[in-house]
């Protein structure tokens, strides 16, 4: 594919990064939520599907006491990650950062204070056996005092096949966000993530996701299921052009006919 010779070389994980995650944010709210759940500051955190490690490089930041493990089956964003997050961190915090390249079903270590599955990642699992073993095997790696944090969406748009494009204009591109098939039956779908960049080709299919879409109930209770004793819901408020803000707020009672919303799960051990 051609590109523009006024832009710099299309780096898809630069791009996901951009549009879709906020690393600095995440770290900052898992800290601030542990804090509030369990009236004292947390130290260790695992990253479950991490892909580029992000997250963890952030969460070491964030304090000297903080130590972070990120696994991920995929070698790839591994290896971006080491480059381009890993190796401009101290060498202080370079020794409290792991990264493994691994399955999360199989990987045993010591206990942590914070479990995450963060960009719906735990979608990925399709079946709720499958979901209650991978919530089974995050409870059992936790601290006493642990907390598993996931993120989840939903909404009526969630059963329409659409796609939508939202422009990132101080970065120059325009991002889609793809749902290509829904099966109400089952909950199954496939999404996608396009980008463009002024004069170039839509670039189509740069991730790919194929998923079932849980709701919150079924989360929660699973949770329940595995031995959480409690959760807790953080739900994103909106603008003042009714679009998602970033601030998220503890909740019983989401907003009805929402088209598209996002919340945290917080479950307690």
């Amino acid at each position: 594919m051609s590109q523009s010779p006024t832009l710099p070389p299309f780096d898809k994980y630069q791009y996901y990064l951009n549009s879709v995650q906020s690393p600095d944010t995440d770290a900052e709210f898992l800290m601030e939520t542990f804090c509030e759940l369990r009236d004292r500051d947390p130290v260790s955190m695992r990253e479950d599907f991490c892909g580029t490690f992000s997250l963890c490089c952030e969460w070491v930041k964030l304090h000297e006491s903080h130590v972070a493990v990120g696994v991920d089956l995929d070698e790839e964003p591994l290896e971006y990650g080491r480059k381009h997050f890993f190796e401009k961190l101290t060498d202080d915090e370079k020794e409290r950062t792991q990264f493994i390249r691994g399955d999360v079903m199989k990987y045993d270590s010591k206990k942590f204070d914070i479990i995450n599955a963060l960009n719906f990642s735990y979608f990925i699992f399709k079946t709720r056996s499958e979901l209650k073993a991978y919530f089974t095997k995050a409870y059992e790696s936790l601290t006493p005092e642990g907390i598993f944090v996931v993120d989840v969406f939903g909404g009526s748009e969630v059963s329409d096949i659409h796609e939508e494009e939202v422009e990132f204009e101080d970065e120059n591109f325009s991002y889609f966000w793809d749902q290509d098939t829904y099966n109400p039956v089952t909950n199954y779908a496939q999404f996608y993530i396009h980008y463009q960049r002024p004069g170039e080709p839509k670039r189509e299919r740069v991730f790919a996701y194929d998923w079932r879409v849980w709701s919150i109930p079924e989360l929660r209770d699973i949770m329940e299921e595995v031995g959480f004793k409690t959760s807790r819901v953080y739900w994103e408020g909106t603008d003042d052009e009714g679009e998602g803000d970033g601030e998220y707020y503890l909740t019983e009672e989401g907003e009805a006919n929402c088209e598209s919303w996002v919340a945290y799960i917080a479950a307690c051990k």
